[in-house]
């Protein structure tokens, strides 16, 4: 006897399925911004407040800050790791000074393009004109000058780390900070010194990449659970701050998102375009890690997304991304070294009635363009605006005017600085003639988050096998070829 069975969808048919961009690390992030600007505003309106946050403002506040902890926590591993990793794999580029060099000029030039927008911005909007604001904040940073700055380069031990110690009702507690600067000069040092020592420090290397590797992956990890934090971050921006705060230096906050527009949508996408690549390849390239960026604020916190969708989708060949990738996230930063501090700057001066004159805007700019790896660290464009202010003998009093709505500021500038660390990197693969542009007009079908042996089918790539050096290396000399 036969038993014939019947199903509720036509022969075929496999079920509803949601679309495949629903599961995407996108659609997740403004989903998770959606989910944390309702919750911010419901906390807002039910009485919350920074002083007294009720339940949800207390639960969102406590999502988001524990988000940033746990990127914050890999920070300095990642930083040491990365810049050795990035300077040891310079062997593998026969043109490896060149390409260093050519670096470096892309960033300042495209952070001269920033800052020259800023200043224009600046003039143009006059942010800090009849603002009215008094000055209820009080910065308690330092006071910064270049002096300091420079001092502040040289590490007072190997590690880079610091401790200072409280004292509160009898307890005391010390708390463990670390110095960005610092760390990247010992990283620069130490890399420096292993291509130096040539064979003897293969060993060591190799232990450095492996700790790379596993750190990266701990990222990943923590980089996966993104939508989850930005529900924290971004309600906690809304129940602390509202619209009160925003508006009333709601000509500065539109004039720094001016800036970074036009330098993320206009000055990118030129560049992109003088190169004679697809200004859509790129944004669809870059966009995951300029998303994250966003919700993140932390360039550092984004690098290995950073350094992934510029391998995989904009087709830098991987050694050299993995130099010049973790550099710029350390020291290449167009929004919060070149058009924050030249707007802020202005908006000090005019709220405190000083005519600045032609040769202090030549120092804003000179200051963004060189000053930019003040910005390395959780409180870079602060320290960074605080060196402005100071060469243009400003008043630092300026910079606690600011601080209120530095969060919702910086994560515009955030995205702005990642978008331009995989920039410059794509021009000069393109003008060095090292650029796979077969996988940088690639449609972008491919996950992101996929593991390079997942990524690669051996039935198309029969060196999927191959180490990820060799592969880098037949890569560039293709190109060469």
């Amino acid at each position: 006897m036969t038993i014939q069975t019947s199903t509720p969808f036509p022969a075929g048919n496999t079920g509803f399925r949601l679309p495949k961009w629903v599961g995407s690390f996108g659609f997740q992030i403004i989903a998770a911004l959606i989910v944390g600007l309702g919750l911010g505003l419901l906390a807002k309106y039910t009485g919350s407040t920074k002083a007294s946050p009720n339940a949800l403002g207390a639960t969102l506040q406590t999502i988001g800050s524990s988000y940033v902890s746990l990127l914050q926590t890999a920070v300095v591993p990642l930083i040491f790791t990365a810049v050795v990793s990035s300077i040891s794999n310079l062997r593998q580029v026969s043109n490896a000074a060149k390409l260093a060099w050519n670096t470096l000029l892309w960033f300042a030039i495209t952070s001269l393009i920033a800052v020259l927008i800023g200043i224009g911005l600046g003039v143009l909007l006059q942010p800090g004109a009849g603002t009215g604001i008094t000055q209820e904040a009080k910065y308690s940073g330092k006071s910064g000058d270049w002096w300091a700055f420079l001092i502040g380069l040289f590490p007072k031990n190997f590690l880079g780390l610091g401790a200072s110690t409280t004292v509160t009702d009898g307890v005391a507690t010390t708390a463990v900070s670390f110095n960005v600067l610092q760390i990247l000069v010992i990283a620069i040092a130490v890399g420096v010194a292993a291509l130096k020592v040539g064979k003897a420090a293969e060993p060591f290397l190799n232990l450095n990449a492996s700790a790379l590797a596993v750190i990266q992956k701990v990222l990943w990890w923590i980089i996966r659970i993104a939508p989850i934090g930005t529900v924290g971050l971004i309600g906690n921006a809304v129940a602390v701050y509202g619209w009160d705060t925003i508006g009333s230096l709601g000509k500065f906050t539109f004039a720094i998102y001016v800036g970074l527009a036009l330098v993320l949508f206009v000055v990118y996408p030129v560049l992109v375009r003088t190169h004679g690549l697809s200004v859509k390849q790129y944004f669809s390239g870059v966009w995951p890690a300029v998303q994250l960026a966003f919700v993140s604020r932390s360039s550092v916190g984004t690098l290995p997304l950073t350094q992934r969708v510029t391998e995989r989708s904009l087709g830098v060949p991987r050694a050299y991304a993995s130099f010049a990738v973790p550099l710029g996230a350390t020291t290449k930063m167009d929004g919060c070294a070149a058009i924050y501090p030249a707007i802020s700057a202005i908006f000090v001066a005019q709220f405190f009635g000083i005519q600045l004159d032609f040769t202090q805007y030549l120092l804003i700019a000179l200051v963004s363009v060189l000053g930019s790896a003040a910005t390395a660290g959780t409180t870079g464009a602060v320290v960074m605006l605080t060196l402005t202010l100071s060469t243009l003998g400003l008043p630092l009093a300026g910079v606690g005017l600011l601080l209120a709505i530095d969060p919702i500021l910086d994560m515009g500038r955030t995205a702005v600085n990642v978008a331009g660390q995989a920039l410059v990197p794509t021009i000069v693969a393109k003008r060095q003639g090292i650029l796979d542009e077969a996988l940088y007009n690639a449609p972008r079908n491919g996950d992101p988050f996929v593991d390079d042996d997942a990524a690669a089918p051996a039935a198309v790539d029969p060196s999927a096998a191959a180490s990820a050096a060799e592969r880098d290396e037949r890569e560039l000399a293709d190109a060469k070829a």
